[in-house]
């Protein structure tokens, strides 16, 4: 109940939007379609899936053909029999596995439960880039934030330096004051740099994550209600973080790679038949005719009886690799335990952050129009005034900060909890990608001679054309993806062709 709650409300608050601007729910929808971690990994699931078919392959029968010319050089003795040839045969065997320890079974069973936690595996991958997505979106909307902030900060510093030098002029300030102001204005052009480069990385990892630069950026909508304390969000996140799935499954695979181990030390048998026909081409002096045919049956088994201790060093490897992943699936607890309780401390601190900072801007404020006040009075000096300005500016940026670190906080929690996924977002830019179709369409694959076209590229690039090398490394032959065409071509640059 507490999931669907919490997604309902992430959905209609994604839902909601500026006109004219692009929205959170866009940039989700822009990464769960073309972002290259995501489509990997649904690649890398459909690899999985094709893995039940092979582990079902053993247990089938196994049906091959065999055709021989051959020519008699030379004869003697019983061996003679009137003719030389050319004879030709041909064979067609059918085998069918009755018994084979356990392995066909043990292992299908081990690529079914692959299976689920390659799904897991796609859930944690979708939350995680979701999450990448929703930072990247903040951190431009903080970064932008800070470039005005300090723009407008330089006006001010600019404007105060003007006044200083005029009244130096007239002998109302000192060359010290005039000092002060210019070395400020030249901190608040180091601190515009500073903030700009700044937005130019953040922008580029935008562009890096949801597929194209970014635009107008509407403010995201609130965050759902979530966990009143950490105990319930680690409670949530144990029941349903996907890492965590995927995790167990595996260990239950790996139990079953154990079982297949063994089944290397039990007898095998499989039913044979075989029809065989042989056709003397060249004719001979016998009695007998040229051409015959054979057809046999019967059971064929093998009893392994020393291999060269094969099957026990196979089997201690496979106790081991389930070791090993038994040991994983305490590590990824401890993680998840981690993530969430880290999650909700950031989120917590945030906001308390957020408060204090909203007081501490308002205080600011105050304290600087008083400064100037007094300042016009001869009460407090220029080096004062400068220094509430930084403050106020200062406490500008930690406030929108702790906003950006409150909104990023708590959907890091949601995708510990295991509800960032495109399901709980409720996405509608298409269709969802189904993991099942791919699974249905393969595993129960009889054919030797089905195959899938050569994947297109669904991820797009993020290279503009005035980027591209006269000989780039990725060529078409390689990378049938689109180039960027969101970023302006440079006055005088011709694209390249691809």
């Amino acid at each position: 109940m507490v999931r669907k709650f919490i997604s309902a409300t992430l959905v209609a608050a994604l839902m909601a939007g500026t006109a004219g601007a692009d929205t959170l729910r866009e940039a989700l929808v822009s990464s769960y379609q073309t972002n290259p971690t995501l489509t990997a990994q649904r690649q890398t699931l459909e690899a999985t899936d094709a893995t039940v078919a092979i582990a079902r392959a053993a247990g089938r029968p196994q049906v091959s053909a065999t055709v021989g010319l051959n020519r008699t050089l030379t004869q003697s003795g019983v061996l003679i029999n009137g003719g030389k040839g050319p004879t030709v045969t041909a064979g067609v065997d059918l085998s069918y596995p009755l018994f084979n320890g356990g392995s066909v079974k043990n292992s299908v069973r081990a690529a079914k439960t692959r299976v689920e936690a390659g799904r897991a595996s796609l859930r944690a991958v979708e939350g995680d880039v979701f999450t990448q997505a929703v930072s990247a979106y903040m951190d431009v909307i903080r970064d932008r934030a800070i470039v005005e902030l300090n723009q407008n900060n330089v006006k001010v510093l600019t404007t105060n330096l003007q006044a200083t030098r005029d009244r130096f002029q007239i002998g109302d300030l000192t060359r010290t004051d005039v000092a002060q102001s210019e070395a400020r204005l030249q901190l608040g052009y180091s601190q515009l740099a500073t903030a700009q480069g700044q937005l130019t990385a953040s922008e580029a990892t935008y562009r890096q994550v949801i597929g194209h630069a970014p635009g107008q950026l509407a403010p995201p909508p609130p965050l759902p209600p979530l966990p009143a304390n950490a105990d319930e969000a680690v409670r949530i996140a144990l029941s349903n973080n996907p890492d965590l799935v995927s995790i167990s499954r595996q260990a239950i695979a790996a139990g079953y790679d154990v079982n297949v181990a063994r089944a290397s030390r039990l007898p095998t048998l499989s039913g044979v038949v075989g029809e065989t026909y042989a056709n003397n081409l060249g004719g001979n002096n016998s009695p007998f005719p040229n051409s015959g045919n054979a057809t046999t049956v019967g059971l064929s088994a093998r009893v392994p009886i020393f291999q060269g201790g094969l099957p026990a060093a196979r089997i201690r490897q496979a106790q081991a690799q389930q070791g090993q992943v038994l040991e994983q699936v305490v590590g990824t607890e401890r993680a998840v335990v981690q993530a969430t309780r880290a999650a909700f401390a950031g989120y917590d601190a945030a906001q308390k952050a957020i408060q204090a900072q909203t007081v501490a801007v308002q205080a600011n404020q105050l304290a600087l129009e008083g400064n100037r006040a007094e300042q016009s009075v001869g009460t407090r000096t220029i080096i004062e005034v400068l220094n509430a300005e930084q403050e106020l500016l200062n406490s500008q940026v930690a406030l929108v900060t702790a906003k950006r670190d409150a909104y990023v906080a708590g959907f890091q929690l949601l995708n510990a909890m295991g509800q960032a996924e495109a399901q709980d977002l409720g996405l509608d830019g298409g269709p969802l990608y189904d993991p099942l179709g791919n699974y249905r369409r393969v595993a129960g694959n009889w054919s030797d001679w089905a195959s899938d076209p050569r994947h297109p590229t669904v991820a797009t690039r993020t290279v503009a054309p005035q980027e591209m090398p006269a000989n780039p490394v990725v060529t078409p032959q390689i990378d049938t993806a689109r180039i960027d065409t969101s970023a302006p071509v440079a006055p005088g640059v011709t694209p390249p062709r691809q």
